[in-house]
């Protein structure tokens, strides 16, 4: 089997892992909440027809203020949601190994999720907080990737598998070496951003040596 050292590729679609649904909101927050969604469904498809007319007309800084009229809506709603639900829901940038928010603070992220997810550094995140303290990740803006072959080595201060690519060594979680039962020598195809150096990457398949 042959494999190219670096490839393009196409951004996956990943679906959160299964959870459990928690608490059901009462009848009083349904109402309220469709009720919400109507209102945004009209106004979203009210201002995308208007965005469409002012582009057409070559109107692109009114249709770039359309747009951002429409990411201040999400957040409406999303602040919204947690006064209905008494959740608390926080974005940020997925790091290696948790979910950085915007006032720095770290969230961890579960390993066999970002493993299985096979999230990378730079992926934007979603994490729900519900009222009883259940966490929920759900990955919301991949970054660019491209593939990367190298080979599974030990860090010999760590004693941690890394994948060896060229002239770059990256840090993998345990939960993916542990998962395809790795050993140093593996031939490894691992993701990172397209774009940008990181220092993890994500494990998508090994090849046993």
């Amino acid at each position: 089997m042959s494999l190219e050292d670096e490839t393009e590729l196409e951004i996956p679609s990943f679906d959160p892992e299964p959870m459990d649904e928690g608490p059901k909101p009462s009848a009083k927050h349904n109402r309220a909440g469709v009720d919400l969604a109507v209102r945004i469904l009209r106004q979203t498809h009210e201002a995308i027809g208007h965005a469409i007319s002012l582009l057409e007309g070559a109107d692109k800084e009114g249709a770039a203020r359309i747009l951002v009229d429409l990411v201040t809506a999400k957040h409406d709603a999303a602040r919204f949601n947690e006064t209905v639900s008494g959740a608390k829901i926080i974005e940020g940038v997925f790091d290696g190994l948790s979910m950085i928010g915007p006032n720095g603070t770290a969230y961890a992220v579960p390993s066999n999720y970002a493993s299985k997810s096979r999230l990378v550094e730079g992926d934007v995140m979603k994490l729900t907080i519900r009222s009883d303290g259940t966490r929920i990740f759900k990955q919301i803006g991949p970054v660019e990737r491209r593939r990367s072959v190298g080979c599974v080595a030990v860090d010999s201060s760590t004693g941690m598998h890394v994948v060896v690519c060229g002239q770059m060594t990256y840090k993998v979680l345990p939960a993916s070496m542990t998962f395809f039962q790795a050993e140093p020598g593996d031939e490894v195809v691992v993701l990172v951003p397209k774009s940008r150096d990181s220092v993890w990457a994500a494990v998508e398949n090994i090849v046993k040596k």
